[in-house]
């Protein structure tokens, strides 16, 4: 399928199913991205004919009064927000994806100079919708469905995976594992699960210099000790480990994630832009990217659409007073079809909506974001979240963790 025909589906899929498009941080700002937004079509016909007539043109964007800063509760089909509440106590999600949990950083010392990040999570409880502290666990990924996460205990790496039922927060089931596992993450359909193996913690932090003259915690340049992966079963917690050959091109935290279609893992490395990624099947081996996820950012976590007709990528554009703008590309090609509202694209509601990290701060401010729901086809927000309080203080920054429900 060529970029033209991706374009005309989409606004012929905007146009059946909702004509005004209401609803509407990267790998954080160190490397902030380049991302924008297409435009509300307001006369889908007409617009669909002139922006295939001009190949791949981004459409034009509704005007600067689209945004929407709403305070309390955010209830509307199908998007429930909290927009006075940073970080957030009662449920947030939008079509298809829920916020599962979300994490907050602590850095224990070692030395003067070294020390090891440690998270606490909060997982929300899917009987009150309310999120509550776990503090058991280093490492939690949450299965599709919203039953089940997948928890690490303290101390990473460790020696067994726990399967936790989120409803009655007990660990119905423990995986022993040979090899220490420091990361774990479920396939798209949920049935498998990828745990990826380490040496040492891969959390080792550094102090560095700021930009005012003191010293902060973050990640360290540190030698991956990043052995492997296990590829295991949830129903049965069984499966094989498959070693991977250390790269002087690994990261510290090199984690495993499975490709859209399990056939495949991939791992974030150091390489020539940010986002670089490295695939691998499931032998070990190094092997070039499928097909329809060669142009993706391994620090974007949107990736594909649900049908894999899109892909999210990075920051594109930032205008004043403070709005952000992302690329949305064909998968296949790399070609971008259009733009996004949104500074970070986290998680597909659904085919043409997004949760992402969008600037609440102008462009000459102090960096600041909130979670918010951006549309294709409209420059609307709809504000999910409160606004991280100080998005350079570990303690107070809290990161998200989506699934789908």
């Amino acid at each position: 399928m060529n970029v033209e025909e991706l374009v005309r589906d989409t606004l012929r899929e905007q146009a059946a199913e909702q004509p005004s498009a209401g609803p509407g941080f990267a790998d954080r700002v160190l490397a902030v991205r380049r991302r924008r937004r297409t435009r509300r079509l307001a006369a889908v016909a007409a617009a669909t004919a002139a922006v295939v007539a001009v190949a791949v043109s981004v459409p034009l964007l509704d005007s600067g009064k689209s945004d929407v800063r709403p305070a309390g509760v955010v209830q509307q089909n199908g998007i429930t927000g909290h927009p006075d509440q940073s970080p957030p106590r009662l449920l947030i999600a939008a079509g298809q994806t829920a916020l599962a949990a979300y994490y907050t950083w602590r850095t224990v010392p070692q030395t003067d100079d070294r020390g090891i990040g440690v998270r606490t999570y909060w997982l929300l409880d899917p009987g009150t919708g309310t999120y509550v502290k776990d503090s058991r666990w280093s490492f939690v990924a949450v299965a599709p469905g919203l039953r089940t996460a997948a928890v690490l205990e303290q101390n990473l790496p460790v020696r067994r995976i726990g399967l936790l039922d989120l409803a009655t927060r007990k660990v119905e089931r423990w995986i022993p594992v040979e090899h220490r596992v420091g990361a774990l993450a479920f396939s798209y359909d949920g049935t498998r699960l990828l745990a990826t193996t380490y040496d040492e913690n891969p959390d080792v932090r550094a102090k560095a210099q700021n930009d005012k003259g003191g010293w902060d915690w973050g990640p360290a340049f540190a030698t991956s000790s990043r052995t492997g992966f296990y590829d295991l079963g949830v129903a049965s917690g069984k499966g094989s480990w498959t070693g991977v050959v250390p790269d002087r091109n690994d990261i510290a935290r090199g984690d495993f994630s499975f490709s859209r279609t399990g056939d495949q893992v991939y791992a974030r490395v150091i390489g020539d832009r940010d986002g670089t990624q490295q695939f691998y099947d499931l032998d070990g081996a190094k092997i070039a990217a499928p097909a329809d996820e060669k142009y993706l950012r391994a620090d974007v976590d949107a990736r594909l659409s649900p049908n894999g007709r899109l892909a999210a990528l990075g920051l594109t554009k930032e205008v004043a007073p403070g709005k952000s703008y992302s690329s949305i590309r064909d998968p296949r090609t790399g070609k971008e079809i259009t733009k996004v509202r949104g500074g970070d694209l986290l998680a597909w509601v659904d085919d043409r909506r997004l949760i992402a990290w969008e600037r609440a701060s102008g462009l000459d401010e102090l960096y600041r974001a909130r979670l918010v729901l951006v549309t294709i086809g409209s420059d609307k927000i709809v504000p999910l979240s409160g606004v991280q309080k100080d998005m350079y203080d570990e303690l107070k920054a809290w990161q998200p963790v989506f699934a789908r429900r």
